[in-house]
């Protein structure tokens, strides 16, 4: 009796779909699915008594195009996708439009959210959820077998659909069996690794999408990979690292969902199957290799339930036919079956798994917030980017032979200056660096790098600086062994205050009293500089006091006492080179005479 029932609502939903909505051949532009009103499921029980009673009364038709298109659900994108920098932007006024509406923005929500690799069906399965949303009361909710399948934007084809991440523009309420009220969000997301995506455009997305949904599908092809665990080691860090507070489990419901199902003689189509599939890939063994139980202990720290369902290959005209556009007809029998295991399993009033963060349900209103903040943080500079396998590896390989380099280096100049080397003339030491310096390049050069030629020479400059730095170093280590250059502070010091002394003294004595006091006041501040210098360096205290009257010291030394040698110097060499002409001069004169 139930499958006759079926089949007359098939009917009638073909029927309906062809004489009042005409659909067009394309899909996948904005269209949304045909919701059944309660008008319709009212005429759907009465349709073999009285089919007329299906029609719309004229009365409450709306009055324009405009006001059908205003009413009309569809997806809308919230997390904008910018190609050119890749950033992502949160459009707040869509996301409250939808979620702060007046009889839902109290409400505890659900978010269902579908994520995985690009053209892999995300959004095809999130239209049969819509599906089921608008028809959950029909044992036939699955359509009428030529209805085209309507929603989320989606197509056949090898390029990209779906960019950011999208919501339905109707926010579901459903009354759970204890008799509550929840909102019910449907969610669909950028596909991964597409041609135009970064691996950090990747992990923002399905970070994004884990840390505000409460059930996570994760979409996948034939099969679960190592690669898809690792990257969904690394998209679920991501996201843990822009929560502020983790109690136990940062996320909650981990369903995979594993496509094209091809082995149901080892694990059987549904959840039970799934199940014991995923206990044995997620199995941690003690003769595993250590980076292969990581992945697996992250992923059970990092959700509350995890589950998986086996579906089967929706038939050869769904993967080969250009015009394909949802219709039951053309799926294979097997998969519509389990379809309709599957999305009850997701979306039924009793298994519907409410928003927790930080233990604390989650309202609608509280969901807006909670995007306007992560989206800031994935906005921001605070996180690292995640990097490719390629990209990670190279920049250890480079870093390893920059680390391997100045060691080398560092060896070098030890033995010339380190430790208890005697002091060596600066210009040796510069001739040392220059040496060790192309010897420590040499050796990062004939190193095997990956990441090619443009990749390492920023590292040979980031190596190159770093010596410098480490060459400053040893300068002024070798300039401590100096003792003239260790009694600069004090010999300057001194200097003033005889300077000041030998002026103050002329200058009272020519009445000059005035300049006498300040040479006095000098005096008295060079004289508190030597003792607080003194104390400082007998007592290792005020180390910041003495480092300032260091550079002060030193500071005088160059401009003043520096330069006035230097002028002495030139003075006297100059006296002495005229002084030998005139001798000779002079001796010549008298050797003449005699």
């Amino acid at each position: 009796m139930r499958r006759e029932v079926c089949k007359c609502r098939s009917t009638k939903g073909d029927v309906s779909s062809s004489s009042q909505d005409p659909q067009p051949s394309k899909v996948g532009h904005g269209s949304v699915p045909h919701p059944r009103s309660g008008a319709q499921r009212a005429s759907d029980k009465l349709y073999e008594e009285e089919e007329d009673d299906a029609l719309p009364d004229s009365d409450t038709l709306p009055d324009s195009d405009d006001e059908v298109e205003l009413d009309k659900p569809r997806p809308i994108q919230i997390v904008l996708a910018h190609e050119d920098d890749h950033n992502f932007e949160l459009d707040e006024s869509a996301l409250e439009k939808i979620l702060l509406q007046e009889h839902i923005k109290d409400l505890n929500i659900v978010v269902v959210s579908v994520a995985g690799a690009f053209r892999k069906g995300k959004s095809f399965l999130l239209d049969f959820m819509l599906r089921y949303m608008y028809n959950r009361t029909s044992p036939c909710w699955i359509g009428g077998n030529n209805e085209p399948l309507t929603g989320f934007t989606w197509r056949g084809g090898c390029e990209r659909e779906t960019t950011g991440i999208q919501i339905w523009s109707e926010v579901f309420v459903i009354d759970k069996p204890n008799g509550t009220k929840v909102a019910v969000l449907l969610m669909d997301t950028q596909g991964a690794f597409d041609s135009q995506s970064t691996i950090k455009d990747c992990a923002t997305v399905f970070a994004l999408s884990t840390m505000t949904s409460s059930v996570q599908v994760y979409n996948l092809s034939q099969n679960i990979q190592e690669d898809d665990l690792q990257h969904l080691q690394l998209f679920t860090e991501y996201g843990r690292l822009a929560m502020e507070e983790i109690y136990q489990k940062p996320f909650q419901t981990l369903m995979f969902l594993i496509r094209d199902w091809s082995y149901p003689y080892e694990h059987a189509y549904g959840l039970e199957g799934g199940r014991k599939f995923l206990e044995k890939r997620l199995q941690v063994k003690q003769n595993q290799h250590e980076e292969l139980q990581n992945v697996r202990k992250h992923i059970h720290s990092c959700f509350s339930n995890l589950g998986c369902f086996l579906l089967p290959h929706p038939g050869l005209k769904v993967a080969t036919n250009p015009n394909f556009d949802g219709r039951l007809n053309d799926i294979d029998e097997d998969f519509k079956n389990e379809l309709r295991n599957l999305v009850p399993l997701l979306l039924a009033p009793e298994n519907l798994v409410e928003k927790e963060i930080s233990g604390s349900k989650v309202t609608c209103r509280d969901l807006v917030e909670y995007f306007k903040a992560y989206i800031k943080i994935y906005q921001g500079e605070e996180l690292p980017h995640p990097k490719s396998m390629l990209q990670a590896t190279a920049e250890a390989n480079n870093l390893a032979a920059v680390a391997g380099a100045k060691d080398l280096y560092n060896k070098g100049m030890e033995q010339v200056c380190g430790g208890d080397k005697p002091y060596i003339a600066p210009s040796d030491l510069e001739q040392k660096h220059q040496d060790f310096r192309e010897s420590a390049i040499r050796q990062f050069r004939s190193v095997k790098k990956m990441g090619g030629e443009e990749f390492c020479r920023r590292y040979q400059e980031q190596l190159e600086v770093e010596i410098d730095e480490i060459y400053a170093n040893f300068v002024k280590h070798n300039d401590g062994k100096n003792i003239f250059y260790a009694a600069r502070t004090p010999a300057t010091l001194f200097a003033v205050m005889f300077a000041m002394y030998i002026i103050s003294g002329l200058t009272g004595f020519l009445g000059m009293n005035s300049i006498a006091a300040l040479c006095n006041l000098v005096l008295g501040m060079a004289l508190i500089s030597f003792c607080t210098w003194a104390y400082v360096k007998y007592s290792g205290e005020f180390r910041e006091v003495g480092t300032a009257i260091d550079q002060i010291a030193e500071a005088i030394w160059e401009q003043v006492f520096s330069k006035l040698f230097e002028v002495l110097r030139r003075r006297t060499v100059h006296r002495a080179l005229t002084s030998v002409p005139r001798q000779r001069l002079s001796s010549n004169n008298n050797k003449k005479k005699n």
